[in-house]
């Protein structure tokens, strides 16, 4: 089916606004031709997109389909044109990054810090999601690069992948209200206490879920939240016992300590993955260069990849 790109244009900004009038000046076109865009999509497609009415713009079953599919689309044609638009230089551009709260703040700021100094010309675009939700971001084209724990139910083969840090996790506790600093725990005995850890939509929660199936016992956590710096917070006032990765315990809470356990926790690692059959913007490979094992000053725990 032969369809105009411009009508696709239309539609996704007016699917992504559900307003006719924010479409016509985000596309400096008058509202009247946003309207008879889509309408011509409409009957090219012989289906009806948009419910209109007096007060609001809803998208219909087939107009979420279709949005669904232009949405990416619309994505990696504004990439490419920000990299053809680029011409290899460094001077301007942006560097598009997706990766979770904890990663940014307890592992990516210093990197962050030294591009923004050698290339302040290149806007840095950072996206928080989980290290799950980070791979739709990838897939869908909104960024050039994400951060992640490993393992990862949703990489699968989505990408090239690249270890750069070695962690494990702790269970932590509060010497105020916990005296198990002596005693040695095994991941029964754990369920004794309350703990508190990442929700399900979280690779730390299928990774802890995961491993108290292998020993045949069920995980029922006492408080679930998205932050790990709230799970350490909670632990620190008694709440209960905290699962957090090591490089998060910093000196903030100096009343937590990490609890011994009888079984040896597997250790897990944060990757950087990238598209591999995508080119790369300049602002994208060096900020990886950064991460490669010949910077030995700005990443100790580089290492070698992980395959995938």
């Amino acid at each position: 089916m032969d369809i105009n790109y411009e009508l696709y244009k239309v539609f996704y900004h007016v699917a992504i606004t559900l307003s006719f009038s924010e479409a016509s000046k985000q596309l400096f076109i008058s509202q009247s031709a946003v309207s008879q865009s889509v309408k011509v999509l409409e009957k090219k497609l012989n289906q009806n997109l948009f419910l209109r009415s007096t007060k609001r713009v809803q998208l219909t079953p087939e107009g979420e389909i279709l949005l669904r599919h232009i949405e990416p689309a619309i994505h990696l044609i504004q990439r490419g044109e920000n990299q053809l638009l680029e011409s290899g230089s460094l001077s301007g551009g942006q560097l598009r990054i997706g990766a979770s709260d904890t990663i940014c703040r307890y592992f990516l700021v210093p990197y962050l810090q030294r591009f923004h100094r050698d290339f302040p010309g290149v806007h840095i675009k950072v996206t928080n999601q989980t290290s799950i939700r980070c791979v739709d971001l990838l897939e869908n084209g909104q960024a050039d690069l994400i951060f992640t724990n490993y393992p990862n139910s949703r990489l699968g083969s989505v990408g090239q992948t690249r270890k750069v840090l070695d962690f494990r996790d702790l269970f932590v506790a509060s010497r105020r209200y916990f005296h198990l600093e002596n005693r040695a725990l095994s991941f029964r005995d754990l369920l004794d206490y309350p703990i508190l850890m990442l929700t399900r939509k979280s690779t730390t929660s299928e990774f802890l879920h995961n491993l108290f199936q292998q020993h045949q016992l069920d995980l029922v956590p006492e408080i679930e939240l998205s932050s790990n710096d709230l799970l350490l917070d909670l632990a620190s006032i008694g709440l209960g016992v905290a699962f957090v990765p090591d490089y998060c315990l910093t000196g903030n809470h100096p009343d937590l300590f990490p609890l011994p356990l009888k079984e040896e926790l597997p250790g897990r690692q944060i990757v950087i993955v990238h598209r591999d059959h995508l080119p790369l913007s300049p602002a994208a490979r060096q900020f990886i260069h950064y991460f490669q094992p010949q910077n030995p000053a700005m990443a100790p725990s580089i290492s070698e990849s992980v395959p995938v």
